[in-house]
């Protein structure tokens, strides 16, 4: 059977996954399948929510005589350590594009590291079926995009296929529909190459991980060279070059969403290893008499770090399953087997973490998946990773880019400017303004709130890592202090109302709320403490009507990211599975006067 591997590069929101859902459905893979709106790819509750990939997916389909392996890549720039794994997979890409969009930041990144490798892309110009959207120029801007990531003569060459992934069809004109996607398997047949056949002795990178509680770790990767067996001994060479000699148990190929078992695995094919020991990614199945390795993997390197700890506030154990350090330390080390760009190291105390990565979206993924499992822990401010180059001190720098309305352009400048942002672009698009600006990644913390509230919600902001810069001095950081609570207890909604000019608060009427946890958010600089347990006194006159008047401003509630981004350096983000709360590290007032004396 003919084999094409490929992976699908698009950006967030751009119709990857039901693209993918709609081939495996055209291939007849499903039967009656097709659930209304069920996407069958994001099968994880926190993709399906947050509309990205992170993870990618292995699945194969069969089209005529060719059997197609589609591997979905994660589309944010974030999840790097994942992007290049797999493109190391593959002899081709499709580039998935919205037309009314065009090519966006996040598309760039991975696509880079596609023309890189040497990949072929097909261009998907996909939801032609939107009002005024305008295929021909996302087309010219694919072209201009990838003229200026360097790409080559036969790369710019490319095949473009327009359609809409969720009417179900694909064209080589925009204003001819068809009746379904073969369109697009006939360009993968005939655009991507086969993968060469390499005789010889056996080579396997490992790409990839899969688990499974009954066999253990499954090693996941692309056979480069010769063929495998069940039952044969292998050398497993790391990146280290030392060798282990081991053998494997079974050999699985993936068709459809799932793997089907096999004796025999052919060079050029993508399969799954069982009875592989010690193993990582990046390391090499190679032949037991003669091992070679392939070139090992480079990843990017991690920006951004964050201190874990276990959750020792008053409310500790109430809503979590999993609270001790054992707990946290066997989770994070569960991670990190296939999580390739997160590192961790012991934290200052014995009960905390410093967890290494890519982002602070790379990071709050972790976390938002721990608390999800029943964990609790508490996370400290995120801090960037500064390097000595040469005796000077450089920090990480990303490239920005917002896309606003004009009318509100003015304010997003200042307040990047404000972080040590510069300007390099500024493109009208009609009624909005594309800005592209290079920003140390600590401006990066905390602006989104800021410029989504300066322009009403409508920005939409991307950024991946540059390289690193010089320090750029020092930043200005969070303007307003903390409100903090005097005592345990609940909220009465008669001092929530008296302290309503004092800011405003992140706690509903009647909730609990402990010593030291951080309640609301100051109108003016530095932290106040506040007691929001006060009851009314009680007096035998009565005033008509007094308590009616009570009028409270709704509580500000953050997500993850947002309440990672707000804190401050001496404060906390306590995550449970059922809340998330913002806390002094310090819960009492005497301690935290003390600490500021010294």
């Amino acid at each position: 059977m003919k084999i094409r591997n490929i992976a699908i590069i698009a950006h967030v929101d751009h119709g990857k996954t039901t693209l993918v859902d709609k081939m495996l459905v055209a291939a007849e893979l499903f039967g009656d399948h097709e659930t209304p709106g069920e996407l069958i790819m994001d099968n994880n509750d926190l993709e399906r929510e947050r509309g990205i990939t992170i993870l990618s997916k292995n699945v194969s389909v069969n089209y005529k005589d060719t059997k197609i392996n589609i591997i979905d890549t994660p589309g944010h720039a974030d999840f790097g350590g994942e992007v290049e794994r797999v493109l190391n997979m593959t002899d081709g890409v499709l580039l998935l594009v919205d037309a009314f969009e065009g090519p966006m930041p996040q598309t760039r990144f991975v696509l880079q590291k596609a023309i890189e490798l040497g990949l072929k892309p097909i261009v998907v110009i996909n939801k032609v079926d939107k009002e005024n959207c305008t295929p021909d120029i996302a087309q010219e801007k694919v072209f201009d995009l990838m003229f200026n990531l360097g790409a080559t003569e036969e790369q710019l060459d490319f095949p473009t296929i327009y359609g809409s992934a969720k009417q179900g069809w694909m064209s080589d004109d925009y204003q001819k529909p068809t009746e379904d996607i073969s369109a697009l398997f006939e360009a993968i047949i005939e655009h991507i190459p086969a993968p060469k056949k390499n005789e010889g002795t056996p080579q396997m990178m490992i790409t990839s991980l899969d688990y499974s509680s009954y066999i253990g770790r499954i090693a996941v990767g692309r056979l480069h060279r010769g063929e495998l067996q069940t039952k044969q001994d292998v050398s497993l060479v790391k990146a280290d070059g030392s060798k282990s000699k081991q053998r494997i148990k079974e050999l699985y190929l993936f068709e459809g969403l799932g793997k089907v078992k096999v004796d025999k695995v052919e060079n050029g094919d993508i399969c799954a290893v069982v009875g592989m020991e010690n193993f990582e990614i990046g390391d090499t199945i190679a032949d037991v008499e003669n091992p070679e390795a392939l070139p090992s993997i480079q990843i990017d390197e991690p920006t951004m770090s964050m201190l874990f700890t276990i959750n020792d506030s008053p409310f500790f154990g109430k809503e979590g399953k999993y609270v001790t350090s054992r707990h946290i330390k066997d989770r994070l080390d569960q991670e990190l087997e296939k999580n390739l760009a997160l590192k961790v190291m012991p934290g200052n105390g014995p009960d905390s973490f410093k967890v290494f990565g890519r982002g602070v979206l790379h990071l709050s993924v972790l976390i938002e998946s721990m608390r999800r499992e029943g964990y609790e822990l508490q996370i400290g401010q995120p801090q960037v990773i500064i390097k000595e180059i040469d005796g000077v001190k450089h920090e990480p720098v990303e490239e920005l880019t917002i896309d606003l309305p004009d009318n509100v352009s003015g304010k997003a400048i200042e307040l990047v400017n404000q972080r040590k942002g510069e300007m390099l672009s500024m493109e009208p698009r009609g009624e909005r303004v594309n800005l592209e600006f290079t920003i140390p990644s600590r401006g990066i913390i905390g602006l989104r709130n800021q410029i989504l509230t300066a322009t009403a919600g409508e920005a939409i902001m991307s950024h991946r890592f540059k390289e690193y810069q010089p320090y750029k001095g020092e930043m200005p950081g969070r303007q307003n202090g903390s409100l903090i609570s005097l005592e345990n207890g609940k909220a009465i909604p008669y001092s929530l109302n008296n302290l309503q000019d004092r800011g405003k608060f992140f706690v509903d009427p009647n909730q609990e709320v402990y010593a030291g946890q951080v309640i609301g958010e100051n109108t003016r600089a530095g932290d106040l403490v506040v007691n929001v347990t006060k009851t009314k006194k009680l007096t035998n006159m009565r005033s008509a009507g007094a308590d009616d008047k009570l009028r409270l401003a709704p509580a500000i509630k953050f997500s993850l990211e947002e309440a990672l981004e707000y804190i401050q350096a001496d404060e906390y983000v306590e995550v449970t599975p059922e809340s998330i709360r913002l806390r002094k590290v310090m819960l009492s007032e005497h301690d935290r006067k003390r600490a500021a004396k010294v």
